[in-house]
């Protein structure tokens, strides 16, 4: 049976472990944090332990949610943020609909044209469509990219390339809400291990965007939606 699959030979109880991560990816917490709020329910959890958990289901998380994902709109807004790896900064790439779905993202060491192609690559193969315009901020880089991809013909040549900085407010705004939640980690020591940690974050974002699932907004109903993608859904 495929309920439960993802937690056998887990030490700890499934709901646990649920628990751990939606706080974890949901709010400003840290691994500590966690450990002091499981304690006072009676659990003794590693702050290490919940750190391999983030790590192993945040991809799954970020995997299962592009089923319930609608239609991304024709117009992309592209954009970079800056994320702490190990005392230097990297850079995450995310690119948003018109409505403000998320599209997709990519955490890279460096920004460049080649950065740039290599998301905008992902993105169109996330996407499953060519968008009609994609809107970045002035950086050189995303011009570079979107004429070597319209060469190669993986963008089509009718797709129009557009720097208005007003329209990437709905990006911007966005940032916020991931930059609010890596905030409390102190630090992240691996760039690996930040990329399926950030997975899992943006995965939460999606959820929390309930105009772009079938879920109301209700923390309840979000929660059973998560709980569904690991098969947990009616247990514990």
């Amino acid at each position: 049976m495929k309920k439960l699959y993802h937690f056998r030979y887990r030490h700890f109880d499934h709901m646990i472990i649920m628990q751990c991560l939606r706080w974890y990816l949901r709010y400003p917490l840290s691994y500590r944090n966690l450990v002091e709020i499981m304690e006072e329910r009676g659990v003794d959890v590693a702050h290490s332990t919940i750190l391999r958990w983030i790590q192993h289901y945040g991809p799954i998380f970020a995997k299962e949610i592009r089923y319930y994902t609608r239609p991304t709109g024709g117009t992309w807004r592209v954009d970079e943020t800056y994320i702490r790896v190990r005392g230097k900064w990297k850079y995450l790439y995310r690119a948003l609909d018109q409505r403000g779905g998320t599209i997709d993202f990519l955490l890279t060491h460096r920004p460049s044209a080649k950065s740039a192609k290599q998301f905008l690559r992902k993105a169109l193969l996330q996407a499953g469509r060519c968008p009609n315009s994609i809107n970045t901020d002035k950086n050189p880089a995303y011009g570079i990219a979107i004429e070597e991809l319209k060469k190669v013909k993986i963008l089509k040549k009718s797709v129009k390339h557009q720097q208005v900085k007003y329209l990437n407010n709905i990006i911007e705004s966005d940032h916020r809400r991931v930059k609010r939640r890596t905030r409390p980690m102190m630090v992240l020591n691996q760039f690996h291990s930040a990329r399926k940690i950030l997975q899992g974050i943006e995965a939460m974002a999606m959820v929390l965007k309930t105009r772009n699932y079938h879920i109301r907004h209700s923390v309840k109903e979000q929660n059973t939606f998560i709980h569904k993608f690991f098969g947990t859904y009616n247990y514990g």
